[in-house]
């Protein structure tokens, strides 16, 4: 079975799909992303000739059908549908951004259809938020029109015992006569238009995921973030003192004992809120408030002595000082590597312990993931922000080629 993949970023699909188990041999034959960079990490993981740096709002029904492929793999840009971006999301699917998407539901999909060549299995997957959107409502239309079967989730790997929150949207498709398991849960929430979206995938877990974040008890159901973290010392994550002087106040600050992080976004090490959390490697410190309770009274003594010497040098000095009151906490920056595992890319550690009632994850590929040369720690991240969870596609993978 043939495969097309559009928005490859860095191969999160395909190597999804790869790890999936799906009853027909699948291979992704031609991947399409604008990023060039993209590509190149793309094509030193599986290999030249896959990946092509392309315009997907060019490409045409003629130029797809020759691919022969009953399966697309989407992961359209996320920014004209993300809450993070108000001004973006009032637009919607006028975003620019959303242009490639609409044209290929909008107008290759139909015509491959007309041709006889349209897929039967489809796989989206955007941020949550995109579920409310005028883009799914057109989507889920058009699919519909062309006589395919839909099924709308809101999933994140928590659910699948990955310590890392990252709540996403997907819709799967498969054409007339296929249809999908029956779904025994209760309704989760629900569309514009009605429909039911999805909180966990029948057959694959026992009952709608509820977050415990609130609970007194640690959902044991989840890895701790331990068996997620390279060897220390880990070299190029320290936190520029600068940045924990301004801002250190607003990380999302995790221990390796923590179950949870947060969101990891392509501005992570750039931005500090909302854009993924912080490593505190001192366990012995569970301290955190007190610490920062220490840093601020420094921070502010030292703007009163500036104040009063009126030297910067001196304030320079006064600031690095009070920064000193955090290092006792021993915070850094996650790994790419890391991110990596988290993202589900290659194999946490071999000592995590888990449930028995948590999906068991299927061993991954040994292989380490490769950076071509040239590509810097600041655009690995970014690429790494933009991926999907490897984990989670992959048990949908698996439910959309299952049968009644």
């Amino acid at each position: 079975m043939n495969a097309l993949e559009f928005y490859s970023g860095i191969g999160g699909l395909h190597l999804a799909l790869s790890h999936s188990g799906v009853p027909a041999p699948a291979r992704v034959v031609r991947a399409f992303d604008w990023d060039a960079g993209a590509c190149a990490v793309y094509a030193a993981n599986f290999g030249p000739g896959l990946a092509a740096k392309a315009d997907i709002s060019t490409l045409t029904a003629a130029s797809l059908a020759p691919l022969r492929a009953a399966l697309w793999l989407l992961s359209p840009a996320c920014q004209p549908y993300t809450v993070l971006n108000p001004a973006s999301r009032s637009k919607g699917d006028r975003d620019p951004r959303a242009k490639s998407f609409l044209h290929l539901v909008q107008t290759v999909l139909p015509a491959l259809a007309a041709a006889g060549a349209a897929p039967t299995h489809v796989l989206v997957e955007n941020v949550a938020g995109f579920e409310t959107s005028r883009t799914r409502t057109l989507l889920v239309s058009t699919l519909r029109t062309l006589g395919y079967a839909t099924a709308e989730f809101l999933l994140t790997p928590l659910q699948f015992g990955i310590p890392n929150s990252r709540l996403r949207y997907y819709l799967l498709a498969k054409r007339a006569p296929r249809a999908f398991k029956s779904r025994s849960e209760s309704p989760g929430p629900v569309n514009l238009d009605g429909e039911e979206t999805l909180r966990y995938i029948p057959g694959r877990s026992d009952r709608t995921w509820v977050d415990r974040r609130a609970d007194s008890l640690a959902d044991d159901t989840v890895y701790e973030i331990r068996d997620y973290l390279d060897p220390e010392p880990v070299e190029g994550c320290a936190i520029p003192d600068r940045v924990l002087g301004r801002w250190g106040r607003l990380f999302d600050i995790v221990l390796p004992s923590a179950r949870r992080s947060c969101c990891f976004t392509r501005g992570y090490t750039q931005l500090v809120e909302r854009s993924g959390s912080v490593l505190q490697t001192n366990e012995a410190q569970d301290v955190t408030t007190r610490v920062f309770d220490a840093f601020l009274r420094a921070q502010s003594q030292s703007q009163s002595q500036a104040e009063a010497e009126s030297s910067d040098s001196a304030t320079e000095n006064l600031k690095a000082e009070a920064v000193r009151t955090l290092d006792v906490l021993g915070l850094r920056y996650f790994s790419p590597a890391e991110l990596l595992r988290l993202f589900a890319f290659t194999a946490p550690h071999g000592n995590a312990r888990r449930n028995k009632n948590t999906p068991p994850q299927n061993a991954l590929d040994e292989r380490p993931f490769v950076w071509p040369g040239g590509v810097s720690r600041k655009t690995q991240y970014r690429l790494i922000g933009n991926s999907v969870n490897v984990r989670v596609v992959q048990e949908l993978i698996g439910y959309l080629f299952e049968e009644p």
